[in-house]
């Protein structure tokens, strides 16, 4: 899936210009769905967090059983080196990947030394804050015991994309998924937030949901901020009682939520702080 024309991809040791082929017919991620792959920005010249996204890259290929053929200092020397192919001022989509090209024969297990790596990097205009609207999703995440939820891992995007997709049919940009307790997990992309009487709550990761390197970043922002936050079970009816809503993830970062199903929300101080926060932040970390 290209999101853009402007595309460059690392493989097998050199940069390719577009969307190049990396995968086999026969590879064992083409029919059994093996892949990880972790997802990072570049906007205003800055790339937050960066060598964190590369080693959660490791992280998960480990989870999925893989051996990994690079370690996160290459990844993130890589990404770096290939954000070098675009404008500096560039809006880019950073997403490394590894999967499985073989398995065990005649049995659907995965070959650990058999993992290829690339890098996709792709421009990608950010989004602003605006009309983003939630809804709630009849889907639910599953449970670690159900999924390899502790992976970044292309196959548990079947179940985000028919939540997103259940949503926009509905005019919505998105939806509150639940787990199977019915609390709210996330949405079918981001973390999620409240805001009530001041404190920011998000929902305590429960195995559900991947916890978020920029939810993790703005938490920490927020509390160095003198905000409290709070990680708890909530449910639907918490956030339609909430002051404010936000999301946070690599596509946006921290997006303001304006509607929740018929309720206009309106961009409140703490949502807008949270944003602020993370552009200083960014900055504060700018490469040379």
């Amino acid at each position: 899936m290209a999101i853009s024309k402007h595309i460059v991809t690392w493989f097998d040791g050199t940069w390719h210009d577009g969307n190049a082929p990396v995968i086999g017919a026969a590879d064992h991620v083409a029919w059994l769905g093996s892949q990880i792959f972790d997802g990072a920005r570049q906007f205003e010249g800055v790339r937050p967090d960066l060598e964190l996204h590369s080693a959660r890259l490791i992280r998960s290929a480990h989870a999925m059983g893989m051996v990994p053929p690079v370690d996160a200092d290459t990844v993130h020397g890589l990404l770096e080196e290939g954000c070098r192919h675009f404008a500096p001022d560039a809006e880019l989509y950073l997403r490394p990947m590894m999967w499985s090209r073989d398995g065990s024969p005649g049995v659907i297990d995965l070959d650990p030394g058999s993992t290829a790596f690339c890098i996709c990097i792709e421009a990608m205009p950010m989004p602003v804050p605006g009309e983003y609207s939630l809804t709630v999703s009849p889907f639910c995440r599953p449970r670690p015991d159900m999924a390899l939820t502790e992976a970044k891992a292309g196959s548990l995007y079947a179940n985000n994309g028919r939540i997103m997709a259940e949503a926009r049919a509905r005019g919505f940009h998105n939806a509150l998924s639940l787990d199977a307790d019915g609390h709210v997990a996330e949405t079918a992309s981001t973390n999620v937030f409240m805001v009530r009487d001041g404190e920011v709550l998000t929902p305590i990761p429960n195995g559900t949901f991947l916890n978020g390197l920029t939810r993790q970043r703005v938490m920490k922002l927020l509390q160095a901020d003198g905000i409290r936050v709070i990680e708890t079970s909530l449910s639907v009816e918490d956030f339609r009682r909430a002051d404010e809503i936000f999301i946070t993830g690599n596509i946006a970062k921290v997006m303001p939520v304006a509607r929740l199903d018929d309720r206009a929300l309106e961009q409140g101080p703490v949502a807008t702080r949270a944003r602020e926060l993370y552009w200083d932040f960014a900055h504060s970390k700018a490469p040379a």
